[in-house]
């Protein structure tokens, strides 16, 4: 699962807009819109968050969720070297 701040915060990570986002997962601009106003969990049915994952993984972002190791603990994002 997939946060919204997640993903605002991945977006800017790449230094894309919401546009480009749009583009790169093959979905409308939208759909992204919506995606990053849910309150929460990113809202979405299941071909959409698919690809909107696959394209933040082809592009060097780790969704980090929680309970995954990191220094601090919580939900987050990094980019891959």
């Amino acid at each position: 699962m997939m946060t919204a701040g997640q993903l605002r915060a991945a977006r800017a990570m790449l230094g894309i807009d919401q546009r480009k986002l749009a583009e790169m997962a093959d979905l409308s601009l939208p759909t992204i819109q919506r995606m990053e106003a849910s309150e929460g969990v990113v809202r979405g049915n299941v071909e959409s968050l698919t690809k909107l994952i696959a394209a933040l993984n082809e592009a060097g972002i780790e969704l980090i969720g929680d309970g995954a190791v990191s220094q601090t603990g919580g939900r987050g994002v990094r980019l891959r070297t």
